[in-house]
Protein backbone atom coordinates (compact mmCIF):
# COMPACT_ATOMS: atom_id res chain seq x y z
CA UNK A 1 0.00 0.00 0.00
CA UNK A 2 1.23 3.50 -0.76
CA UNK A 3 -0.55 6.85 0.05
CA UNK A 4 -1.98 8.22 -2.47
CA UNK A 5 -3.44 11.35 -0.81
CA UNK A 6 -3.89 13.06 2.37
CA UNK A 7 -7.07 14.07 2.67
CA UNK A 8 -7.24 15.89 6.61
CA UNK A 9 -3.90 16.27 9.07
CA UNK A 10 -4.37 17.41 12.55
CA UNK A 11 -1.52 17.80 13.93
CA UNK A 12 0.52 13.96 13.25
CA UNK A 13 -2.46 12.10 12.99
CA UNK A 14 -3.93 11.94 9.78
CA UNK A 15 -6.58 10.25 7.08
CA UNK A 16 -5.19 9.67 3.70
CA UNK A 17 -6.45 7.24 1.07
CA UNK A 18 -4.47 4.56 0.15
CA UNK A 19 -3.47 2.66 -3.25
CA UNK A 20 -2.44 -1.03 -3.50
CA UNK A 21 0.61 -0.76 -6.08
CA UNK A 22 -0.56 -4.53 -7.29
CA UNK A 23 -4.58 -4.07 -7.84
CA UNK A 24 -5.27 -0.39 -7.74
CA UNK A 25 -7.20 -0.95 -5.26
CA UNK A 26 -8.25 2.37 -2.71
CA UNK A 27 -9.57 2.81 0.65
CA UNK A 28 -9.80 5.68 3.16
CA UNK A 29 -7.27 4.78 6.61
CA UNK A 30 -6.12 6.43 9.56
CA UNK A 31 -2.24 7.08 9.82
CA UNK A 32 0.31 8.68 12.15
CA UNK A 33 2.90 11.33 10.79
CA UNK A 34 5.99 9.57 12.04
CA UNK A 35 9.17 8.29 10.11
CA UNK A 36 8.27 4.56 12.15
CA UNK A 37 4.90 5.18 10.60
CA UNK A 38 6.23 5.32 7.21
CA UNK A 39 9.14 3.13 6.97
CA UNK A 40 7.63 0.15 9.43
CA UNK A 41 3.65 0.24 9.43
CA UNK A 42 2.67 1.01 5.36
CA UNK A 43 4.81 -0.99 3.87
CA UNK A 44 3.29 -3.87 6.17
CA UNK A 45 -0.44 -3.18 5.24
CA UNK A 46 -2.12 -5.96 3.35
CA UNK A 47 -4.15 -4.74 0.41
CA UNK A 48 -7.86 -5.42 1.49
CA UNK A 49 -8.60 -6.94 -2.12
CA UNK A 50 -5.52 -8.56 -3.09
CA UNK A 51 -3.70 -9.47 0.06
CA UNK A 52 -0.30 -8.21 -1.24
CA UNK A 53 1.94 -5.83 0.12
CA UNK A 54 4.35 -3.59 -0.91
CA UNK A 55 7.69 -4.77 -2.36
CA UNK A 56 9.34 -1.22 -3.51
CA UNK A 57 7.89 1.65 -0.86
CA UNK A 58 9.71 4.63 -0.69
CA UNK A 59 8.63 6.24 2.24
CA UNK A 60 7.33 9.92 2.39
CA UNK A 61 9.11 12.50 4.18
CA UNK A 62 7.05 13.82 7.53
CA UNK A 63 5.83 17.22 8.01
CA UNK A 64 7.40 17.38 11.07
CA UNK A 65 10.66 15.83 12.57
CA UNK A 66 10.11 13.41 15.10
CA UNK A 67 11.53 15.02 17.67
CA UNK A 68 9.25 18.04 17.31
CA UNK A 69 6.56 18.95 19.74
CA UNK A 70 3.45 19.63 18.06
Amino acid sequence: MKIQKIIHQNRRDFTAIYECEHCGDTYEGSGYDDSYFHRVVIPGLECLSCGKKAEDYHPRKTKYEDHEVV
